[in-house]
Formats: C-alpha cells, sequence, structure tokens
C-alpha cells in the first residue's frame, strides 16, 4: 500500500470542503488544525459523515464544539476521579496499617501474590527516588529519621492502577473493610476490584487527551440491575453499556452524594454550553439529569 503523502493545512482544508464541511472562519480552522492535528481531529467527526461525505449543513464549528466539549469534559471527570483515588489510598492505608502495622505492606507475605507486589514495589521505590529531592516528607523520613515510610504516606507514591492492584492481592480481611469504608457492603470486594480497574481506564483516557465521544468500551462497567435500567435501549432491545455513562454510575457509587452532584452539576453546565453535541453519543439517555 502506498504511504500517504504531506498535507499543508491548506490541502487539509480543501479536502474537508471537498467532503462538504463548511467552513465560515478560515483562518480559525487552519490554526485548530495546526495545533490540534488533522488526524486527531477526524475522530470527532465521525457522526456527521456517511462514507467521508458530511451531512448536509455540517460545519467545523460543529467539529470544534465537539472537540472543546470532550476536553473540558475529561478534565472534569479527572478532577472527581482524584477525589476518589485518594479516599481509595487513605481508605486502604488506614485498614492494612490496622491489621499489618504501619510499614506491614513492605512485607510479601501480607499478599497473595509475591511477583506482583514486588512489581508494585519496585515501581514504587523508583517514584521514591525520583522524587526525593522534591518532597520533604520523603527526605523526612529516608534522611533525617532513616526509617521505613509508613504505608498512609507511601501511598502518595502509588498511582490509582497500582493501589488498584495493591488492593487485588491484599488478604480478603482487608479487602472487605476496605470495601466496606467505601460503602460497598454487598460483594463489595470482588465490587471493588472491578470499580477500581474501570475507574483506571477513564482515568489513563483522561490524562492522555483520549477522545471519549463515542467510545466503545471493550471492559464494561458492572452495574445493579437498577442502575441498568438507567442505560439507553437499543433498538432490539438490549442496553447500551459500552459508553461513558455507565462508569459515571460507577463514580456515582464512590463519591460522596454531594461531589456526585457538584459532578453531575458541571456536566449539565457543560452541555448548556455546547448544545449541540448530542450527549447519547457518551451513552447519556435523554432525561438523565433527572433520574441520576
Amino acid at each position: 500500500m502506498a504511504e500517504k503523502g504531506f498535507k499543508t493545512i491548506r490541502e487539509q482544508m480543501d479536502i474537508l470542503k471537498g467532503r462538504g464541511l463548511i467552513i465560515d472562519d478560515e483562518k480559525s480552522a487552519e490554526s485548530f488544525l495546526l495545533r490540534n492535528n488533522y488526524y486527531r481531529i477526524s475522530g470527532f467527526s465521525l457522526t456527521l459523515r456517511s462514507n467521508d461525505v458530511f451531512h448536509p449543513g455540517t460545519t467545523f464549528q460543529n467539529i470544534q464544539d465537539i472537540y472543546e466539549f470532550d476536553h473540558e469534559l475529561r478534565h472534569i471527570l479527572l478532577r472527581f476521579i482524584e477525589v476518589i483515588e485518594v479516599t481509595v489510598k487513605s481508605v486502604y492505608a488506614y485498614e492494612f496499617t490496622k491489621r499489618f502495622g504501619a510499614t506491614g505492606y513492605l512485607d510479601s507475605a501480607n499478599f497473595v501474590d509475591c511477583n506482583k507486589h514486588g512489581e508494585i514495589m519496585d515501581k514504587a521505590n523508583k517514584q521514591k527516588e525520583s522524587r526525593r529531592p522534591h518532597e520533604a516528607y520523603l527526605k523526612h523520613y529516608i534522611e533525617d529519621l532513616k526509617q521505613d515510610i509508613p504505608l498512609w504516606a507511601f501511598v502518595d507514591l502509588l498511582t490509582i492502577s497500582d493501589i488498584s492492584f495493591l488492593y487485588k492481592i491484599s488478604d480478603s480481611d482487608v479487602k472487605n473493610s476496605v470495601a466496606n469504608g467505601m460503602g460497598l457492603n454487598v460483594n463489595g470486594a470482588a465490587l471493588l476490584e472491578r470499580f477500581m480497574h474501570s475507574i483506571t481506564i477513564i482515568r489513563n483516557l483522561c490524562a492522555h487527551g483520549s477522545r471519549l465521544f463515542n467510545r466503545l468500551f471493550e471492559q464494561k462497567p458492572s452495574l445493579k440491575k437498577d442502575e441498568q435500567r438507567l442505560l439507553i435501549r437499543k433498538a432490539d432491545g438490549s442496553i447500551d453499556n459500552a459508553h461513558l455513562f455507565g462508569f459515571i454510575l460507577i463514580m456515582r457509587r464512590l463519591l460522596k452524594e454531594e461531589e456526585f452532584n457538584e459532578l453531575k452539576q458541571e456536566i449539565i453546565k457543560l452541555g448548556e454550553k455546547y448544545p449541540f453535541v448530542g450527549m447519547r453519543y457518551y451513552g447519556f439517555p435523554s432525561g438523565w439529569e433527572h433520574r441520576v
């Protein structure tokens, strides 16, 4: 297959116009293409075209609105995922140290998978050495006290993925206590494992600027029956649990009520700012604001 040739911004504009896209402000569009990458932007226009021909009346501003909405949504989600991450780390450190002591996390015998424990510790220790010159608490423990860092401080070195794996390889008593601390009482340990995996997926996509608009997730979130009833119904009667909305419902389970309400209001305001953007492409059902 022949390699695709380089296209100038002007040539990219001509391609879009040749496919029926209306560009009212060419200077603004040129700047947007240069700063955001033609290939990257094209993923946000898939719902606006068929067979590479834009639907009648589609404008460059429509694409830009979807792109900007997605960008702002990712940053909203990151703020609240941080709340979840800090909470899980805090609850985990509390429950684990209550059972095994402040530095019991260093002993692989306190976990069900020694190899995975070693991987997590190796990664965290590299972070420790990298951040040591800049973090006062690390200097204090390592240089002043010459002590191992207690888990309640050490968790700051762990990513959301790390704490997810550390939780997964913890013993059942710790896992159940953490799940209860997060408000998950029925099958809580297994549920929190799946929830943390789901949150890690969303966090990584948001942190790396990946598109959420019309993204179909292979790893579908675990939802209760009453949550499944909130999902969009497809023409064949099945539920749509492959879009972002299912993950929003998971965040509702892990956030305090007032925190989730704040997240909800932020998303509502964002929809009002960009009314062109169809929330159904994120899996949000009609009238979701009054049902969640």
